[in-house]
C-alpha cells in the first residue's frame, strides 16, 4: 500500500504595501498638554512619589497633618501671643492657617518641582515620556497633602458658626488655581536650571523663606495699607499674596462676629481685579516656564 500524497500547491504570493508616512522621534512628545494627556502614567508617577515620601515611616499620611501644625503652633505663639497680634485681629488663629494652607502648597511645589528631575534622573535616562510630568507631578503630591489641611480648616470654621457661599467656594478654587498655575511654572524653570546648576535648589530654598513674609499670613493685610499708604497696591502684585487673601475671603471671614464689615475692613476692594491679574499671570508664566523647560529638555539626559 503506497502512501499518496498530494502536491504542494504554492500560496499567492501577498501585494506588498507602501506607507508613506515620516519619521518621528522615538522619543515622547513632550509638552504639558502631553502630560495630562498620559494620565494614567502620571497617576502612577504621583503614587510612587506619595509612597516613597512616607516609606519607612512610622506615621505616615499623618505628618501632611504634623507638620503644617507645627508651623501654626510656633507662629501663633510667636505673632499672635507674644505680638499680641490675637487681640487685634479677630480669630487670627484662622486668619493665620489659611496663609498657613497656601504658603505650604506653594512651598511644596515649587521645592520638590525644583528637585524633581535631579531625583529621578534614572526614570529620565531610560524613559521615554514627557519630562515634564515630573514637575506636575510634585505639583499633585502637594495638593493631594492640602486636602487633611482643608479638612481641619472646615471641622474648625463650621465649629465656630461658618457656613459656605457661593463667593467662597469660588475665592477658593480660585486661589488653588493661582498656586497651582505659579508653582508648577516656577517648578519647571527651575527643575531645568537645576540640573545644569545645583545651587539652584538652594535659591529655591532661599526664595521660599521670603515667601512666608511677604503674603499677608502672620499680620493682617491692614498692616500693609497703614505702612504704604496708597503704595499698598503693588503689594498685591504678589499672586500667592492674592491667593492667601482669597482663602482668607473663603473661611476667616465667614468666622467673624460681622463678615462683612471684617471684609470692608481687612480685605482690599479690588481683590477680584488683582486676582483675576494673578490668574493671568500664573498662566502667562506657566507658558513661559513651558517654552523654556522644551528649550533645555534635550540636553537633561545627558547633563543628569
Amino acid at each position: 500500500m503506497t502512501d499518496v500524497t498530494e502536491p504542494e500547491v504554492d500560496a499567492a504570493p501577498r501585494p506588498l504595501r507602501t506607507v508613506d508616512a515620516p519619521l518621528a522621534s522615538p522619543a515622547a512628545t513632550a509638552g504639558l498638554l502631553e502630560v495630562f494627556r498620559r494620565r494614567y502614567l502620571l497617576r502612577l508617577l504621583v503614587r510612587r512619589e506619595i509612597s516613597a515620601r512616607y516609606q519607612g515611616s512610622f506615621l505616615g499620611l499623618l505628618w501632611s497633618y504634623i507638620n503644617p501644625l507645627s508651623q501654626f503652633f510656633i507662629y501663633y505663639v510667636v505673632m499672635g501671643v507674644l505680638f499680641g497680634l490675637h487681640q487685634d485681629v479677630e480669630n487670627f488663629a484662622i486668619h493665620m492657617f489659611c496663609g498657613i494652607i497656601i504658603v505650604h502648597f506653594f512651598n511644596e511645589t515649587f521645592n520638590a518641582g525644583t528637585r524633581s528631575i535631579v531625583r529621578n534622573k534614572a526614570l529620565v535616562q531610560k524613559m521615554a515620556m514627557p519630562r515634564e510630568m515630573f514637575p506636575v507631578a510634585s505639583m499633585l503630591v502637594s495638593g493631594y497633602h492640602v486636602v487633611p489641611q482643608l479638612v481641619i480648616m472646615m471641622i474648625v470654621c463650621v465649629l465656630l458658626g461658618w457656613m459656605p457661599t457661593l463667593a467662597g467656594v469660588v475665592a477658593l478654587v480660585t486661589a488653588l488655581v493661582i498656586i497651582a498655575t505659579v508653582g508648577t511654572a516656577m517648578a519647571l524653570l527651575f527643575s531645568a536650571a537645576n540640573v545644569f546648576f545645583r545651587d539652584v535648589g538652594n535659591v529655591a530654598a532661599i526664595l521660599t523663606n521670603f515667601v512666608r513674609f511677604g503674603v499677608p499670613m502672620i499680620y493682617p493685610y491692614t498692616m500693609v495699607e497703614d505702612k504704604f499708604g496708597q503704595f499698598a497696591q503693588f503689594y498685591l502684585f504678589n499672586p500667592i499674596a492674592d491667593a492667601v487673601l482669597l482663602f482668607q475671603k473663603a473661611f476667616w471671614v465667614g468666622t467673624t462676629d460681622h463678615p462683612a464689615a471684617t471684609e470692608a475692613a481687612h480685605l482690599p476692594a479690588n481683590l477680584w481685579a488683582f486676582s483675576g491679574l494673578a490668574v493671568v499671570a500664573g498662566v502667562i508664566l506657566l507658558v513661559i516656564g513651558q517654552m523654556v523647560f522644551s528649550r533645555l529638555e534635550n540636553k537633561i539626559p545627558e547633563r543628569l
